[in-house]
């Protein structure tokens, strides 16, 4: 029973932590209109047939508030980069000037801050609909569990 009863609250909170990391993973991709490198961290490029973070091939890099630089170890993967931050549909325009990709993060519009609000409201929901549901299901568990004995 008791074992029972120690694996259920394991689960439940292995649960309830996964449900706010990911809110946090979350979060980090709503930008707030100052740059970041975090904000490419959804970016995947084809290096040598395997899907690879961009920031494993290259290094970001934030010159000012507003501004976005990636410096590729290899200069030939340039366009790639160039492809992937487009088709990755961020709302960015990278620059390329051949030695490295120059982002440049738009201000943020009054229509675009409330969008961020709404997903960051709807972000947080599911990650509270998440921890409810897991507590629920524990505390069928355990009543499942005491009314077995």
């Amino acid at each position: 029973m008791e074992d029972e009863l120690k694996f259920i609250i394991e689960t439940t909170k292995e649960s309830m932590e996964n449900a706010i990391l990911h809110l946090e993973k979350e979060m980090l991709n709503i930008r707030a209109g100052k740059a970041n490198p975090i904000m490419l961290s959804t970016v995947k490029i084809e290096y040598y047939g395997t899907p690879t973070p961009l920031s494993q091939v290259s290094n970001i890099n934030t010159p000012d508030a507003r501004t976005l630089s990636v410096q590729p170890w290899e200069k030939n993967l340039l366009t790639d980069i160039e492809k992937a931050i487009l088709v990755a549909n961020l709302g960015f325009n990278p620059m390329n000037n051949g030695e490295s990709i120059i982002i440049n993060i738009p201000p943020l519009t009054e229509e675009r801050r409330r969008d961020l609000a709404k997903l960051a409201k709807i972000e947080s929901e599911n990650a509270k609909i998440v921890i409810r549901s897991a507590r629920k299901d524990a505390n069928n568990e355990i009543k499942k569990s005491d009314s077995s004995e």
